[in-house]
């Protein structure tokens, strides 16, 4: 069974081994997606790159209705292909996507006002929630940055035998203190928004692994590489 998201797991997050956060991964109706890696950036994108199957397809008006957190847009909002993510923060495939696709992304297409990103909450275990409500806590300007360090020193702070201070550390560099950080992280409304996030996305979207892509409302379960993603939004423009 998942571990429940509750204050008093984001509390003593200390305690939380490595072997709880790999049997949350084992759930069986929500898991972390055994995703392929991320393909190398090419430009133009390869004639023979196939576009991946689409798991289904959800109203886009509907996606982009205000959910118990606000979305904080990573580029144009009259861009016109929106990606929106669900990802677990000690998801490996998200921090890959992160780390080796996203980059080339948003060069070609976020950069240019071709398409925008959206980052929602999908948390598997509590270490996961205590990621996600440290970067809603940063100031807004600064919550895809640290998204961004979060994700690229992940197996300092998601294996940790201890994870609090890794993630003290990080969250410094977005200018917390540790009065800010005890206060983030026992911030119950914040963690019932985080908590929303996920079952919102499980129960409306359909939502059950990660990372999981809405791209212009089609849904892709899985890990795109930079080729396939590309594919996905030439055809949309």
């Amino acid at each position: 069974m998942t571990e429940m998201l509750t204050r008093r797991n984001i509390l003593t997050l200390a305690a939380v081994s490595t072997a709880a956060l790999a049997a949350t991964a084992g759930n069986p109706a929500w898991s972390e997606d055994a995703a392929k890696p991320a393909a190398a950036a090419s430009t133009p994108v390869p004639s023979d790159v196939k576009i991946p199957e689409a798991a289904g397809k959800i109203d886009p008006a509907k996606l982009l209705e205000q959910g118990p957190l606000k979305d904080i847009v990573l580029g144009k909002a009259e861009a016109p292909v929106t990606i929106i993510e669900y990802a677990s923060m000690t998801c490996p495939h998200c921090a890959h996507f992160t780390v080796a696709t996203l980059p080339t992304i948003k060069e070609k297409y976020i950069d240019t006002g071709k398409a925008k990103l959206i980052l929602r909450e999908f948390p598997f275990d509590p270490r996961a929630a205590a990621a996600f409500m440290l970067a809603r806590c940063a100031p807004e300007d600064r919550y895809y940055p640290l998204v961004d360090v979060l994700f690229k020193q992940q197996e300092q702070w998601a294996a940790s035998a201890n994870a609090v201070e890794p993630l003290l550390q990080i969250s410094k560099l977005a200018g917390f203190t540790q009065e800010s950080f005890n206060a983030c992280l026992t911030n119950q409304k914040l963690l019932d928004d985080v908590n929303a996030s996920r079952d919102r996305g499980a129960k409306d979207f359909g939502v059950n692994a990660t990372p999981t892509f809405f791209i212009n409302g089609t849904k892709y379960a899985g890990a795109l590489s930079v080729d396939e993603m590309s594919a996905i939004i030439d055809g949309l423009l």
